[in-house]
Order: C-alpha cells, then sequence, then structure tokens
C-alpha cells in the first residue's frame, strides 16, 4: 500500500506551492497566516507557504493553552527560527477559561474534555481570523486529507480557513513532504497529537493509527474500492465499516453550509462564480 500512497516529493511541493501563490494573489491578497502548533502538518504548511510567498509575507502564530505541552511550543518555535518567519504568541489560555467559568455556572456541570478541546480550536479560529485582518493575510488550513475524511476535526474551528494546501494529503504523505521539505527531526519523530490535554494522542483517540486508517481510505476513496471488496481482500470487517460510516458521518463537516432555497438563483446553488470573480 505504501506505493499507492507514494508520492513525487520535488514534483508535489512545486505544486503546492504554486496553488499557494497563485489563489493568494488571485483574492487578491499578498499575505499568509496560520496557527503553528509544533505538530507536523502546521510545520509542513509552514514550509510550503515560506518557499510559496517568501518569509517576510507569511505570518506563524502560535496560540498555546495551559495545558499544552512546553515541547509544542518548542518544536514550533524550531520551525519559526529555521525559516526565520515573522510569528506571534497568543496564550489562549484567558479567553477559554473565562468563557468555561461562566458558561459552567449556568450549567451547573463542569465541560467535558470535547467541549473544551472544541472551545479551543475556535479560540484559535477566531484569533487567526482577527490577526488576518491587521496583516491582511488569507488563513492557510492545516488539516490532512485524513483528518477531512475521518471528521478528526472541529467544524470553524481547526477545520476553518481560505486555503488549504495540504487538505488533499493523506497523513503518510504528510510526513513523506515534511521529510523532504526539512521538517525539524524532533517534529517528525513525535506521536500526533492536536494537543488538547496532557499526554492526549490522535491515534490514541481515535482508537487506530493513521496507517492503517491511510491503506484503507486510499483504497475506498481514491480507488472506489467497496468495503464489502476490501473485507474480502482480507481486511478486518468492524474496522472497514467503521471508517465507512465515519466518512458518510462527518461530510456535514466538509461542505459549505446548506442554504434553502426559495428564489430563483440561490448563493452556492446556482448562483455560482469563480473564487476570484470581480478581482
Amino acid at each position: 500500500m505504501e506505493e499507492k500512497l507514494y508520492l513525487q516529493p520535488g514534483l508535489t511541493v512545486r505544486l503546492l506551492t504554486a496553488f499557494i501563490r497563485d489563489e493568494v494573489e488571485k483574492a487578491g491578497f499578498k499575505n499568509v497566516i496560520f496557527g503553528l502548533s509544533g505538530g507536523i502538518d502546521s510545520a509542513l504548511v509552514a514550509y510550503l507557504a515560506a518557499a510559496a510567498m517568501g518569509k517576510d509575507k507569511v505570518h506563524a502564530v502560535l496560540m498555546p493553552y495551559k495545558s499544552s505541552s512546553p515541547a509544542s511550543l518548542k518544536d514550533a518555535l524550531a520551525v519559526v527560527d529555521d525559516l526565520q518567519i515573522p510569528h506571534t504568541v497568543v496564550n489562549i489560555t484567558d479567553p477559554v477559561d473565562a468563557y468555561f467559568a461562566n458558561i459552567d455556572g449556568i450549567l451547573g456541570q463542569p465541560a467535558s474534555p470535547l467541549r473544551r478541546g472544541n472551545r479551543m480550536a475556535r479560540e484559535r479560529m477566531c484569533t487567526l481570523y482577527d490577526l488576518s485582518v491587521e496583516l491582511g493575510a488569507l488563513v492557510l488550513g492545516t488539516s490532512n486529507k485524513t483528518e477531512l475524511l475521518l471528521g478528526y476535526g472541529t467544524q470553524f474551528g481547526d477545520m476553518a480557513s481560505a486555503l488549504n494546501p495540504i487538505g488533499d494529503l493523506y497523513k503518510h504523505q504528510v510526513r513523506q513532504l515534511s521529510r523532504f521539505t526539512g521538517v525539524p527531526a524532533s517534529i517528525l519523530s513525535k506521536a500526533p497529537s492536536a494537543d488538547l490535554w496532557e499526554s492526549q494522542t490522535d491515534e490514541g483517540e481515535l482508537g487506530f493509527g493513521y496507517d492503517e486508517a491511510d491503506e484503507v481510505l486510499i483504497q475506498m476513496v481514491d480507488l472506489r474500492v467497496s468495503p464489502h471488496t476490501l473485507v474480502e481482500k482480507g481486511y478486518d470487517e468492524s474496522f472497514v465499516r467503521m471508517i465507512a460510516e465515519r466518512i458518510q458521518r462527518n461530510q456535514y463537516k466538509r461542505r459549505l453550509p446548506v442554504i434553502a432555497k426559495v428564489s430563483s438563483r440561490t448563493v452556492g446553488i446556482d448562483f455560482r462564480y469563480m473564487r476570484d470573480w470581480g478581482l
């Protein structure tokens, strides 16, 4: 299966850097901004963006919470130092804690880890979009294809962006391009984590490994192999069914809000123009 997931790294990097540069310019912008967590996905976006735009037009925002691992901030700063790109550190602890101090009192019970994690993700995206106005920059996304298909992300949080250069890369492919572009070894070697609470890992929360998921996803999505056929080929039936159900269940996260049609021309349905229409 590795051969199906293999990318030509040089060609792919050229394609993705051209995508960033062209789409930013077509939208009438000159700068980009993104959240840099210390994880591999946002690190790869940093290297692609710097190559596409030049280091002075790329702004990284580091947004730790009080429970975030110090190693995450250290790794994010290593990327900033290596690329020599402008950055801002915004600690999101106070606004997140202030919200839950208020809402927990109203509801009469503490928030679950899921609610707290979603709030952190949306707080970070609110911060990015606020700073994007000040800097005149488009927000780059950092969600990979595996996460998008599985719905492993927060709607209007880490899944939000104006452009996403890595959204068609499976996690396995993100690792491959990250090695090629020079992402620091400390990031390449650590377990993927959204860093939502102490010792949290993506694969621990999901209950399976990214490589295991990618092997099924690329066949199911890219090669259009049915779940039934995958089971016949020897894949675990419960795992295949679970992956298929997650893809379907999370489709709503991958689409723009649905608009009820009551007129002759409805935005997004039959009032449709190119993204750069009018520029």
